[in-house]
């Protein structure tokens, strides 16, 4: 089970400043960062998994450090936001009692309508002397309101759920497919000043070679 949501906009607000002080893109690494850190059990799978987006611009010798640290103020602040209660749980929960409820709405409808159709038969029976097309002027406007109205609100409830749900998880799926393109960017980029940097030593070193030569 994936840990439970802290007080989101207190870490969010400090995470923003820390990928700020190391110039890395918070649009884009942000909520990356978030989602991996409400994902992982463990600090241990918390620890690799920021090691993996942060090593493409943070040299061997500081990365350790930032995840670490990043993962202290995480639970620092879940820690206060404990007494509040698991968000997380209590949004499942929420949702779950929402899906029953819509259940028992429309069991119940359906048992509405079964009730209708019993005592519009009986009401055939008892005059028959009444044509069809009474019958039907009479009996199946009603039905009609009866058959639709309270089961479309329920299928429309149940669907405006899914929909919260599925925005949701298509929200944490886009972010970190930002998050591992900017990340092979920021890779590419750091190896090309790498090699651009290598390649202004190598000249400044063969300038050098040639002006002691002249003397």
């Amino acid at each position: 089970m994936a840990a439970p949501v802290t007080d989101a906009g207190e870490f969010e607000s400090w995470l923003n400043d820390r990928l700020d002080s190391l110039e890395v893109d918070r649009e884009v690494y942000g909520a990356y960062i978030l989602g991996v850190l409400q994902e992982e059990e463990t600090d241990e799978e918390k620890e690799d998994a920021l090691q993996g987006i942060l090593s493409a611009f943070l040299d061997e010798d500081t990365v350790e450090d930032v995840c670490k640290q990043i993962i202290r103020q995480w639970t620092e602040c879940f820690s206060r936001s404990a007494t509040k209660g698991e968000a997380d749980d209590a949004e499942v929960q929420a949702i779950a009692s929402m899906i029953e409820k819509q259940a028992q709405i429309v069991v119940k409808q359906k048992e509405v309508d079964e009730e209708s159709k019993k005592r519009k038969e009986a009401l055939l029976a008892q005059y028959a002397n009444i044509t069809d097309e009474e019958d039907e002027a009479e009996e199946e406007e009603p039905m009609s309101g009866n058959n639709f109205t309270g089961n479309d609100k329920s299928l429309f409830k149940n669907t405006n759920v899914e929909e919260v749900l599925n925005r949701q998880k298509q929200k944490r799926d886009q972010a970190r497919e930002d998050a591992q393109k900017k990340k092979e960017m920021d890779k590419m980029q750091r190896e090309k000043d790498k090699l651009a940097k290598q390649d202004r030593k190598e000249k400044e070193k063969k300038r050098t070679q040639k002006g002691e030569r002249k003397r």
